[in-house]
């Protein structure tokens, strides 16, 4: 970074200090406000299920992701059991603003029917509570509210204590690796602190955002254990590398490496901080910009729940970097020499009185001398990792991935149990005539008998419902609809391909006038068109993550093939973390002793995050040891040399960083959500792999393989490259 810039900074160090206070405070009180404002909803603007829900809302008084569903537990209700129970839901229903009981219906031993409403699903699930209060009346049967918005309300109190067990796991784990680095010192706390300031002040702007975007329920888990493993990361490979200029000239002796006041004495506190951020600091902001440009991309995905997604992510590592640029500096200035010094546990510092010895060199030596060998091992090991991804199977999501002991859960398993998984998430048909009182007509009649007895027949299809008065037809007479329960529960493959059939098959054939229009709408068809919309672009944004990625890393590394082969590499992890999740997950391996969910599908936004996340977190390490060796290339133009010294130096910091970024990711693997454990997962194993089979050996054996071509740049580029580096060299 600029010389001039740290030294403004280190200047103004109390007032940057004041800043970052008042975030604190501000990203304390936003984060418990936050959770009010969040919700799952997979609509995709523009498609088939939008414009049926924009048509139920209206026209029907009701939106599919915010109806209620009560279950009623009666053995074998009488004909007046049926009519208090219906009285009974018609009552409470008034509880909710807008909200209207529907018919009420039979399963074995219950009865269920629906509260509609107009609420979209992050506002009704507000009203759970309510209803389930109105609900209760002395001498009447047990009920239990479900649905999508009683579903969401059950969670969000369960994401909360998932994300706080998480963090009982990470960080006295994450404080364990920093001892086992630094030693015990005060420059054990740096991180923490950097850590508590990034994750509120990207809260508080999450907390501003969600008031004019939709935001998903899972954000604050993303933000504050993917913040936690960044800001750890990041914090920790900056305090080690100023340790290291503290003690740069400072000759070989033991006291140097036991941590004495006498390590420290070489250079100045603020000369150290400056020359840490003119290398480690440089680096993390090139890591920083990587991690964006990975999950800037989802933000292009007109899907609002993956744009949620991309939002959180993206704004992590932003405010890393400014705290990076402003927060840091401050911190290692103030806890200076006396706050580097490690007391009775002997830090994992560089040796500089026996490099060879180190095991790092060791490593480094050996596959220098087998380079190839080491390289094919390595790329058959994360091929044999990514193929199963060929047995990967896509869900929207599920509903039944969820504890069960929630009140809106065992409401769920009853109609699971006794009517049909599919009974809380419908198709529903709407048939819009084009003129009010068409959905009357003999010729739209006619088609909708036929539309229904098309259904009828196909297996999936378990109960179809239609009728010529309310809830079947609207007020105006234009808009006339179809329930189709099917056997699976929506996100299911057997309910995804009924939905195709529905579209390409069943609907055309029903022959509904050419003025008509049928859209096939409700959770399954919206899962659909939600897998539709984002694997659509899928594929554009990853060219777009590669072109970007190479272009950063172009700048960082000055060489034209190292960017390339961070690239390729990187896709072969991301692929094998995908294959690895299809091993835990679809075939079982590990994941009772894990307390993992067992499902045949992955959920639809995990592949695609999980690249953009993996893409920009996977350059972090790839930054930390490229740019050690490219100062050692600069200085002594010998490529052995280089690969050894990068490893050498960086070995130690890559393991303990990666193994807190590991532990913030297992922290999703404790919770007791299938998608969030799915993603955690996927992270934690990623992770692993890059920092050690791709960092620890693919790196640098294919380096040795390609030799001084690692370096190569044309002349022209090169030529334009050191203008550039001069000029600012002289505005600093």
């Amino acid at each position: 970074m600029p010389e001039c810039w740290t030294r403004a900074v280190l200047r103004l160090r109390l007032i940057v200090l004041a800043c970052w206070l008042a975030v604190l405070v501000v990203g304390a009180l936003s984060a418990a406000r936050l959770p009010a404002l969040l919700s799952n909803s997979l609509a995709v603007p523009g498609t088939d299920s939008e414009a049926a829900q924009t048509i139920l809302a209206r026209h029907f008084h009701e939106r599919p992701d915010g109806t209620f569903t009560v279950v009623f537990v009666v053995r074998k209700p009488s004909a007046r059991a049926l009519r208090a129970l219906q009285r009974r839901l018609q009552d409470a229903a008034r509880a909710v603003p807008g909200g209207h009981a529907m018919a009420l219906r039979k399963g074995e031993g219950i009865v269920y029917g629906e509260v509609a409403t107009t609420l979209d699903l992050q506002h009704a699930k507000g009203w759970t509570v309510a209803l389930r209060r109105a609900l209760r009346k002395p001498g009447l049967p047990a009920s239990y509210v479900t649905g999508e918005p009683a579903i969401q309300h059950d969670l969000d109190p369960i994401l909360s204590a998932d994300l706080r067990r998480g963090g009982t796991i990470a960080l006295p784990i994450a404080l364990l690796v920093l001892v086992a680095v630094l030693g015990v010192s005060a420059a054990v706390l740096i991180p923490f602190v950097f850590a508590a300031c990034t994750i509120t002040a990207t809260l508080a702007v999450l907390y501003l955002i969600a008031h004019a975007l939709t935001i998903s329920s899972y954000a604050p888990n993303l933000v504050e254990l993917i913040g936690l493993g960044l800001a750890i990361d990041y914090s920790l490979l900056m305090v080690y590398r100023f340790r290291e200029e503290l003690a740069r000239g400072a000759p070989p002796t033991a006291a140097s490496i036991s941590g004495s006041p006498h390590s420290f004495e070489a250079v100045g506190v603020d000369e150290a901080v400056v020359r840490t951020m003119q290398t480690a600091g440089r680096a993390i902001v090139f890591s920083g910009v990587a991690v964006a440009i990975g999950l800037a991309v989802v933000l292009i995905m007109p899907v609002p729940f993956m744009r949620s997604l991309g939002v959180a992510g993206f704004l992590v590592p932003l405010v890393s970097i400014a705290a990076a640029l402003t927060l840091q500096p401050v911190l290692l200035s103030l806890f200076g020499r006396r706050g580097m010094r490690s007391v009775g546990v002997r830090a994992l510092r560089p040796r500089a009185s026996a490099p060879e010895s180190d095991l790092w060199s060791r490593l480094a030596g050996a596959i220098m001398r087998r380079p190839a060998a080491v390289l094919l091992a390595g790329v058959a090991v994360l091929l044999a990792a990514a193929a199963p991804v060929l047995f990967l199977a896509l869900t929207p999501g599920s509903i039944s991935a969820i504890p069960q002991s929630t009140d809106s859960a065992r409401g769920l398993a009853l109609l699971d149990d006794r009517v049909s998984p599919g009974a809380v998430t419908p198709i529903e048909v709407v048939i819009d005539a084009g003129v009010a009182g068409g959905a009357r007509t003999a010729a739209v009649r006619a088609a909708s008998e036929r539309l229904v007895e098309g259904i009828s027949r196909d297996p999936e299809a378990y109960i179809t419902a239609t009728g010529e008065k309310a809830p079947y037809v609207d007020s105006s007479g234009r808009y006339r609809r179809v329930f189709v329960v099917g056997r699976h529960e929506y996100g299911n493959q057997a309910m995804q391909a009924l939905v195709r059939r529905l579209r390409g098959r069943v609907v055309p054939a029903a022959g509904f006038p050419a003025a008509a229009r049928v859209y096939v709408g409700g959770a399954p068809a919206q899962g659909v068109d939600f897998l539709a919309r984002v694997y659509g672009m899928f594929g554009w944004i990853v060219l777009a993550v590669l072109a970007l990625t190479y272009v950063v890393l172009l700048r960082a590394f000055r060489s034209l093939l190292l960017p390339l082969k961070a690239v390729l590499l990187n896709v072969l992890t991301v692929l094998a973390s995908y294959g690895l999740l299809v091993v835990i997950f679809r075939f079982g391996v590990g994941a009772d002793v894990l307390g993992l969910y067992r499902i045949e599908q992955v959920e639809g936004w995990i592949p695609v995050f999980l690249f953009a996340m993996l893409f920009g977190l996977s350059m972090d390490y790839e930054v930390f040891l490229v740019t050690r060796m490219r100062e050692s290339w600069d200085e002594h133009h010998d490529n052995r040399r280089a690969v050894v010294e990068g490893l050498r130096r960086t070995g130690r910091i890559i393991t303990a960083a990666a193994t807190i970024m590991v532990v913030a990711f297992s922290g999703f693997v404790t919770g007791r959500v299938a998608g969030l454990q799915e993603f955690g997962a996927g992270l934690a194993l990623a992770v692993l792999l890059d920092a050690t089979i791709v960092r620890m050996l693919l790196v640098p054996s294919l380096m040795a393989v390609l030799g001084s071509w690692n370096w190569w740049l044309p002349e022209p580029i090169a030529r334009l490259a050191r203008i550039k580096s001069s000029a600012e060299a002289e505005r600093a």
